[in-house]
């Protein structure tokens, strides 16, 4: 434990001898904390946390597609206008709710 003690005296002196390099390494650690902080803030926010409605896992989201393209990926896929929205779901047989996002 001794040895821990001393070490921890010796890096204190060193970094007090070197006061331009102490303030460059605490800015360093201190913006990269920052950073950390920041970016799992969002992937909780975003990704880990779940969403606040009940059964969550049973929502589902609806685009409209053009058929004309023979294309089978995202870049066939488009919003759909509030006039289509209301004839879905007038004629919903399906959904319990739906609503529209912007």
């Amino acid at each position: 434990m001794s040895t821990f003690l001393h070490d921890l005296r010796y890096g204190a002196r060193m970094l007090a001898k070197n006061p331009g390099f102490t303030a460059i390494t605490v800015l360093i650690l201190a913006l990269g904390i920052g950073a950390n902080t920041a970016i799992f803030s969002v992937v909780n926010a975003v990704l880990l946390r779940p969403l606040a409605f009940n059964q969550a896992d049973q929502l589902v989201a609806i685009n409209g597609t053009d058929t004309r393209l023979n294309v089978k990926s995202r870049e066939n896929r488009f919003s759909v206008s509030y006039p289509d929205f209301e004839d879905w779901r007038a004629q919903n047989q399906v959904f319990e709710k739906m609503a529209v996002y912007e």
